[in-house]
């Protein structure tokens, strides 16, 4: 069911995303609509039987989530990663003004998932941080989760690297639907990366 006036911002953490939606929805009057921020009401409307994996999740303690596993476990694990309460989103969406123009950012909208609700070839972009990006990005945002752990380091290292592979997995995910998807590194400013994503979604 394609979703009109939806234009989708995904790809992985530390890409920019949030910043590029801001500034474009700004730019064009539009609604702003970031997954990041209705997860913790998304969690609480799931159930174990309909998220499993965010319910292992939730019953973990930091050091179980963060520093026990290795990151080929946390990725293949990770409840947002794969697609539990995707379907709130649509919900969301769905319940927001007919007409309205939005933007949708986050990690959460895998192309899988995204590609059976575009209106168009220009309605979606991933945004796919190298690994420096990613680093310098986190390294200027703080790292909360892994000071919660007995061991940061050790934690930093497992997120960065389960982070490295599911920017990947977006990769070859997009690239096997024929969806746009813009490499973000360190050399490319904000004003660039906007114009390319304004590019890609034809705004």
């Amino acid at each position: 069911m394609p979703m009109r006036n939806v234009y989708w911002i995904g790809g992985g953490s530390g890409a920019g995303k949030t910043t590029i939606a801001r500034r474009l929805a700004a730019r064009h009057g539009m609604r702003l609509y970031s997954t990041d921020d209705v997860m913790p009401d998304h969690a609480a409307r799931l159930s174990p039987e309909d998220a499993p994996f965010l319910s292992q999740f939730a019953s973990m303690g930091m050091d179980e989530r963060w520093v026990h596993r290795s990151p080929e476990t946390m990725l293949a694990t990770f409840h947002w990663f794969r697609g539990e309460g995707f379907g709130l989103i649509v919900e969301d969406l769905l319940r927001l003004p007919k007409g309205e123009g939005v933007i949708v950012e986050g990690f959460r909208l895998l192309p899988r998932l995204v590609q059976p609700l575009l209106a168009g070839e220009g309605n979606a972009v991933w945004l796919l941080p190298t690994p420096e990006f990613r680093w310098a990005a986190f390294d200027g945002r703080g790292w909360d989760i892994p000071r919660r752990t007995s061991d940061p380091e050790r934690a930093r290292r497992n997120l960065l690297e389960r982070d490295r592979m599911f920017t990947d997995r977006l990769f070859e995910e997009s690239k096997e639907l024929g969806l746009p998807a813009i490499e973000v590194d360190t050399a490319m400013g904000e004003d660039e990366l906007t114009d390319r994503v304004t590019r890609e979604l034809g705004l």
